[in-house]
């Protein structure tokens, strides 16, 4: 497994022989080894041709590109080379299947639910006196399977978060008012890093997603869109408490990020380019880290977790084991 490699600055990405090269308009040229690359971020104004595109589809190299604002942009997905027309045929029914699609539906948002409380826990016997909250969260976990259309689900998905979003003040050690999701535009810090991070591991699972047979146009919980990869954002919900609410705590609760690393500009809060390097740095070592998995009974790493959770979503299309979702156990 290579590694995601990052571009902060702008500049030209193109093929040189058989390997990338990116050149800075310093003329610095920086060649990309092929072999290592899993994936590629690009954060500045990149310059590609279709040389570029044929070469990183043969290779199969996603590139995942953020405006000036650090707002996911759109992905570059190669033609895909794991093709399964039973898993694909199964994958639709599930869709179509009105009955199985809620079972799925409500499968994530339980999963993301189970985990949100995972942390909350976590930081309640840590004196943060949280026990409304879960009791509250643990109340519409438990009404969920009372509802059978997927507003209704999306509804519980929702107050969940509300009350989540609402018990951060507690668990963050910055003085920050946060009180509720706010997502067009962001505005404080809280919600940057939530709207940034969120993309990040959007595009983290559509990488993974690649290298599956799965179609990542189809989705369960979230409705399929002719704009988006809208199967990541189901397992992302899975995969939020775990990667990307942990890091925020992490962050701030450490005072690594405060408000004075972001530019305020007009409505925006946009990150400073070497604090950006800094959280995607870090991004990458919780994505490597490692937990003995208790099925597998090996080292997993955290962003391997997210390709054996596509291994069961497929192994319940096919019918072959009926899918649980991930919960984190540590």
């Amino acid at each position: 497994m290579g590694d995601s490699y990052y571009l902060f600055s702008s500049g030209e990405l193109k093929r040189k022989d058989n390997t990338l090269q990116f050149i800075k308009p310093t003329g610095e040229k920086r060649n990309l080894p092929i072999e290592v690359i899993y994936d590629i971020y690009a954060f500045g104004e990149i310059t590609i041709n279709s040389k570029l595109i044929n070469f990183l589809s043969q290779t199969g190299i996603c590139v995942h590109f953020f405006n000036y604002y650090e707002f996911y942009a759109g992905s570059f997905y190669p033609r895909e080379k794991l093709v399964s027309g039973d898993l694909l045929v199964q994958q639709v029914g599930f869709y179509t299947d009105y009955k199985k699609r809620i079972s799925l539906a409500k499968k994530f948002v339980y999963g993301a639910t189970e985990n949100i409380l995972r942390n909350l826990k976590y930081y309640n016997v840590r004196g943060r006196d949280l026990n409304e909250e879960i009791e509250s969260i643990t109340k519409l976990e438990e009404s969920l399977d009372s509802y059978n259309r997927i507003n209704e689900i999306m509804g519980i998905e929702g107050n969940v978060h509300r009350i989540y979003y609402r018990s951060w003040n507690k668990i963050i050690n910055q003085e920050i008012d946060f009180e509720k999701r706010v997502k067009r535009p962001p505005d404080n810090m809280i919600n940057s890093l939530i709207s940034f991070l969120n993309s990040v591991l959007y595009t983290k699972i559509l990488s993974e997603i690649y290298r599956t047979q799965l179609n990542p146009t189809i989705s369960y919980l979230h409705e399929p869109s002719v704009k988006r990869f809208s199967l990541s954002l189901d397992v992302a919900e899975i995969f939020k408490p775990l990667i990307v609410d942990r890091l925020i705590f992490y962050l701030l609760n450490k005072n690594i990020i405060s408000e004075n690393d972001f530019d305020k500009e007009s409505n925006f809060l946009r990150l400073k380019e070497n604090v950006l390097q800094n959280i995607m740095g870090e991004v990458e070592k919780r994505l490597k880290t490692t937990i003995k998995h208790r099925t597998l009974n090996r080292d997993v790493s955290y962003r391997y977790l997210m390709r054996l959770e596509l291994y069961k979503i497929i192994k319940h299309l096919l019918g072959e084991k009926e899918y649980s979702p991930f919960k984190i156990w540590w």
